[in-house]
C-alpha cells in the first residue's frame, strides 16, 4: 500500500490501470494499423506488376495474326498507365521471293489494320506508332522487335487453324508466346464480350440489343 497524502493508492490498482491503458493503446494502433489480408497484398502486388508491366506495349499483326480486336485493351491499357505504344504488322516474305519483294496486297492489307489502330488510338487520345516488316519469320520479326523496344508486353488477337470453335491457336502465335522474353496476352473475342471493344462499338452493341 502506497500512501499519498490523505489518499491510499494499491500497487494492484495501478498495474490493473496500466494493463487497461496498455490494452487500448494497443487496440487502438491496431485499428489504426490494420495488417493487410491475403487479398489486399495480391491486389497490391498485381498493381504494382501492372505498372511496371505496361511500360511498353506491342500489339502484333500479321496474315496468320489478327489482332485489330486487341487494339482498343492495348489503348486502354496505355491510357491508364501512360505506356509507349506501338501496332506492328510483319509481312511474311516465301523464299522464293527476295527479301524485300513489292508485295501490294499485302501492304495495303498492312496500311489498313494500322491505320485503323491509329483511329482508335487517336479517339482516345493516346500517341501510338506504326510499323510495317517484311521479314522471313513472323515469330522471329515480333521478336526481334519486342528486344529493340525493350518491351514489357506483346498483345496477339487469335487466329484459328481451323473453322470450328475448338481448333487450336495458329502455331505462330503459341511460338512467339513460348520464345518471347517478356508476357504475351491472347486475347479471343467471346460472343457477348465487351473488355476488346472500342466505346464506340458498345455504344452500337447496346443500341441495337
Amino acid at each position: 500500500m502506497i500512501t499519498l497524502g490523505s489518499a491510499h493508492v494499491s500497487i494492484a490498482g495501478i498495474l490493473a490501470a496500466i494493463l487497461i491503458a496498455g490494452g487500448v493503446g494497443s487496440t487502438l494502433y491496431w485499428m489504426l494499423n490494420t495488417p493487410q489480408s491475403y487479398v489486399q497484398k495480391i491486389a497490391k502486388k498485381a498493381e504494382t506488376e501492372l505498372a511496371e508491366m505496361v511500360g511498353s506495349l506491342i500489339v502484333a499483326f500479321s496474315p496468320e495474326i489478327d489482332s485489330s480486336h486487341m487494339v482498343a485493351l492495348a489503348v486502354k491499357l496505355a491510357r491508364g498507365e501512360k505506356s509507349e505504344l506501338l501496332a506492328l504488322y510483319i509481312i511474311e516474305v516465301p523464299y522464293t521471293l527476295p527479301p524485300d519483294a513489292a508485295m501490294p496486297a499485302e501492304e495495303r492489307i498492312a496500311l489498313d489494320a494500322l491505320g485503323a489502330a491509329e483511329t482508335i488510338a487517336g479517339k482516345n487520345n493516346v500517341a501510338i506508332r506504326t510499323e510495317t516488316i517484311k521479314a522471313r519469320s513472323t515469330k522471329q520479326a515480333v521478336l526481334d522487335v519486342a528486344k529493340r523496344e525493350k518491351a514489357n508486353l506483346i498483345m496477339l488477337g487469335s487466329f484459328r487453324e481451323g473453322k470450328y470453335s475448338g481448333a487450336p491457336l495458329s502455331r505462330i502465335i503459341e511460338e512467339i508466346a513460348a520464345d518471347a522474353k517478356c508476357d504475351v496476352l491472347i486475347g479471343v473475342e467471346g460472343k457477348h464480350g465487351t473488355l476488346l471493344l472500342t466505346e464506340d462499338s458498345v455504344q452500337s452493341t447496346a443500341q441495337t440489343a
